[in-house]
C-alpha cells in the first residue's frame, strides 16, 4: 500500500479524521497528505522536538507551551515517546510516532476524541508491525 493510501483509507477514510499527513521520523519529508492539510517545516520541527524532549517529572515542554499544526495552536493534553494530543476546543489532534514515520492527524468537532486516537494508534501499531 502507497504511503497516500494509508492516508487516505486507514486514516481519513474511516470518518474518524479529516484530515492527515505522513512523515518520516525527523518530519523533514512529506510521504503523504491529505488535500489542503499544510504541516509546515517548522511545525513538524516542534514535533520532533517534542518527541526528543525527555520531560521533567513526565511533563513535556510541550504541554505547557502548546504545538501549532497547521497554523492552529492546540493545547496539549498527552505528550509521551509515542503519541501526542492536542485539543482546541472539540477538534483536535492525534501524532504518532513509528519507527520510521510520524503520522500527523486532525479530527473535527463531530468526532469523539478516542475514536480519533484509536484510529491512528492501530495503524502506528501496524507501521510498527511491519518495520516501519
Amino acid at each position: 500500500m502507497s504511503w497516500q493510501a494509508y492516508v487516505d483509507t486507514s486514516l481519513v477514510g474511516t470518518g474518524n479524521l479529516d484530515r492527515a499527513a505522513i512523515f518520516n521520523s525527523e518530519g523533514n519529508s512529506n510521504w503523504a497528505t491529505s488535500t489542503g492539510f499544510a504541516v509546515t517545516p517548522q511545525e513538524m520541527q516542534e514535533v520532533v522536538a517534542a518527541y526528543k524532549d525527555p520531560g521533567k517529572e513526565g511533563v513535556k515542554q510541550v504541554q505547557s507551551s502548546g504545538l501549532y499544526i497547521a497554523g492552529e495552536r492546540y493545547v496539549v493534553l498527552k505528550a509521551d515517546d509515542r503519541s501526542i494530543y492536542g485539543k482546541k476546543g472539540r477538534e483536535g489532534v492525534v501524532i504518532v510516532k513509528t519507527t520510521q514515520a510520524i503520522l500527523v492527524t486532525h479530527y473535527p468537532e463531530s468526532v469523539v476524541p478516542g475514536a480519533a486516537a484509536n484510529t491512528v494508534e492501530q495503524l502506528g501499531d501496524y507501521l510498527i508491525k511491519v518495520g516501519y
